[in-house]
C-alpha cells in the first residue's frame, strides 16, 4: 500500500471515531444539566441502535449498486453535521426533551451507517485486508481516545461544546470524504428484499451453538448499555481532578476537566488487549474467549455496585479499563468465530446479522432498561437536587446574556456573581449524583451477566472451525 493511500484511510478511520467519541459517553453529563431524566437518556441511546437496525441496508445498497462508496459517505456525515447543529441549537434553547431526542435520531440515522461504509471503502482499496486493515482500524479507537481526551483538556465534557465539536469534526470529514479513492458500485441487477435483510445467514441458526452464541450476544448488549449512558456520571460524581496523582497530572496538561481522560482508560486497554488477543486466543480458543469477555462484564459491574457508592475510585478505573477485554475478548473473537462457521457466499450478511442482534437490538432493548433502571433507583432526593442544578444553569445563563451587553464597570461583578452561580451549580450536581442508589442500580446488570455467562457456559460446546463451517454449509445446502 502506499503512502498517500494509508494517510488517506488513517485519517478517514480517525475521524470517523473521533466524531462519535466526542459526544457519545459523555452526553448524560451535560443532557441532565438541562432537565434530562434517567428515561430521556435512555432514549437518547436507544435511538442510535435503532437507527443502526434501519438505515445501514438501504445506505449500504444506494453505495453497492448506485453510487461511490466515497460520496455516499461524505453525503452522510455532511447531512449529519447539519442536523447535529440543529439538535445543538435545540439545546441551546432548552427545547423539549422529546424534540431534542427525535433530532439526534435524526442524526444517527445519517451515522451509523458510515460505520460500515468506512470499513468497506478502507477493504475495497488494499490488497491484503487481512494484513493491512488491522493498522487502519486501530486509528479509529486511537480518534475516539483522543476526542475524550480534547474534551477533558478544553473542560468541555459536561458543556454543549462537545455536541460543536462533533458538529464540526463531522462537516470536516463530510468534506474530506470526497476527496478519498474513488470506490465505485460493484454490483448490478435485480435484489431481494431477502438480500437487503440478510435474511440468508438465518441459515445458521440450525446450528445449536451459534444459536447459543447468537442469544448470549444479543441479551449481553442488554448490560452493555449501562457502561456506555452512566458511567460517565460516576466518574463525575467521585471528582478524579481533586485526587492526588492524577489531578496533578491533569493540572499540569492543562485539563478542564478529566471526564473524558477517565473514559478513555476503556480505548487505551482496548488497544492494548487488542495485541495480546492472538496469544490467548491459541490457547483459550472461542468458547473460553467469550466467556472471559462475559466475565468481565460480570467483575466490572459487581466493581461499579460496591466501589461508587463508597467512593473507591480504583475500583472504577479498574471497572473501565476492563472494557478492553469485554470488548476484544467477545465482539472481536464473536465476529471471528462467525466468520469461520459462515459458508464463504453468506459471511457478510453474517456479520451483519451479528450487529443487527448486538448493537442493533440489544443495545436499543439495553438502553431503554438502564434509563428504567436508572429511574427506579433514583430518589426523590436527587431529583431535586438535580432540578436545582437546572434552575442553577438556566440562572447561569441569564447572567452570560447580561455580561453580554454590561458596561465595563458592571463586567466585574457579574462574572464574580456567575463564579458563585457555577460552583453552586457544580455543588448541587455532584450532590443530586451521589444520592442516586448505585448499588442495587449496578448489581442488577451484574447478576443478568452472571446469568449469561453461566447459560452460555452449560450451553455452548466448542468445536473445531473446520467442522463449524462444514456444517454451516451443510445447512446451507
Amino acid at each position: 500500500m502506499n503512502l498517500k493511500l494509508r494517510l488517506q484511510l488513517s485519517v478517514m478511520m480517525f475521524v470517523q471515531f473521533f466524531v462519535w467519541g466526542a459526544w457519545y459517553v459523555t452526553a448524560p453529563n451535560y443532557l441532565k444539566e438541562i432537565g434530562f431524566t434517567g428515561d430521556h437518556i435512555g432514549w437518547v441511546f436507544a435511538v442510535g441502535p435503532i437507527a443502526g437496525v434501519i438505515s445501514p441496508f438501504f445506505v449500504g445498497m444506494i453505495a453497492d449498486r448506485f453510487f461511490a462508496a466515497q460520496r455516499v459517505l461524505g453525503a452522510m456525515h455532511l447531512l449529519g453535521a447539519a442536523i447535529m447543529l440543529f439538535a445543538t441549537t435545540l439545546m441551546a434553547q432548552k427545547a423539549s426533551p422529546a424534540a431534542i431526542i427525535i433530532t439526534i435520531f435524526g442524526y444517527q440515522l445519517t451515522y451509523f451507517p458510515t460505520l460500515a461504509l468506512a470499513n468497506t471503502l478502507a477493504m475495497r482499496n488494499i490488497a491484503d485486508p487481512e494484513k493491512e486493515f488491522p493498522s487502519i482500524r486501530v486509528l479509529g479507537t486511537i480518534g475516539w481516545i483522543i476526542a475524550g481526551l480534547l474534551l477533558s483538556w478544553l473542560g468541555w465534557g459536561t458543556k454543549i461544546n462537545m455536541f460543536y465539536l462533533t458538529t464540526a469534526a463531522a462537516l470536516a470529514l463530510g468534506l474530506f470524504s470526497f476527496a478519498l479513492p474513488h470506490t465505485p458500485p460493484t454490483q448490478t441487477g435485480s435484489v431481494s428484499a431477502r438480500q437487503i435483510l440478510g435474511l440468508d445467514a438465518l441459515v445458521l441458526l440450525k446450528d445449536r451453538n451459534y444459536l447459543t452464541f447468537m442469544a448470549a450476544s444479543f441479551l449481553i448488549c442488554i448490560p452493555l448499555a449501562f457502561y456506555y449512558q452512566i458511567t460517565s456520571r460516576v466518574v463525575e460524581m467521585l471528582q478524579f481532578q481533586k485526587v492526588a496523582g492524577l489531578g496533578d497530572i491533569a493540572t499540569k496538561v492543562g485539563f478542564g476537566d478529566v471526564i473524558g481522560l477517565v473514559m478513555s482508560f476503556g480505548q487505551m486497554a482496548e488497544i492494548i488487549f487488542m495485541i495480546v488477543m492472538p496469544f490467548f486466543f491459541r490457547r483459550l480458543g472461542v468458547k473460553w474467549m467469550l466467556a472471559m469477555g462475559m466475565l468481565a462484564w460480570v467483575v466490572r459491574y459487581a466493581l461499579f455496585s460496591l466501589g461508587a457508592p463508597d467512593e473507591v475510585r480504583w475500583m472504577i478505573i479498574v471497572g473501565i479499563v476492563l472494557h478492553g477485554i469485554c470488548y476484544d475478548f467477545f465482539f472481536v473473537t464473536g465476529q471471528i468465530y462467525t466468520d469461520q462457521i459462515a459458508p464463504k457466499h453468506i459471511r457478510a450478511q453474517a456479520q451483519g446479522l451479528l450487529v443487527l442482534f448486538t448493537l442493533g437490538l440489544g443495545m436499543a432493548i439495553g438502553a431503554k432498561v438502564a434509563g428504567y433502571i436508572e429511574t427506579q433507583y433514583t430518589p426523590e432526593t436527587a431529583r431535586a437536587l438535580n432540578q436545582q442544578m437546572v434552575d442553577k444553569s438556566a440562572e447561569l445563563d441569564l447572567l452570560k446574556n447580561r455580561l453580554a451587553t454590561a458596561i465595563p464597570a458592571d463586567r466585574a461583578a457579574i462574572e464574580a456573581q456567575m463564579k458563585q452561580v457555577e460552583a453552586e451549580k457544580n455543588e448541587k450536581g455532584i450532590a443530586a449524583l451521589k444520592a442516586i442508589e448505585w448499588k442495587p442500580l449496578w448489581a442488577k446488570p451484574a447478576i443478568f451477566a452472571a446469568a449469561i455467562l453461566v447459560l452460555f457456559v452449560l450451553l455452548f460446546k466448542n468445536k473445531p472451525a473446520a467442522a463449524s463451517e462444514k456444517k454451516a454449509e451443510a445447512y446451507a445446502d
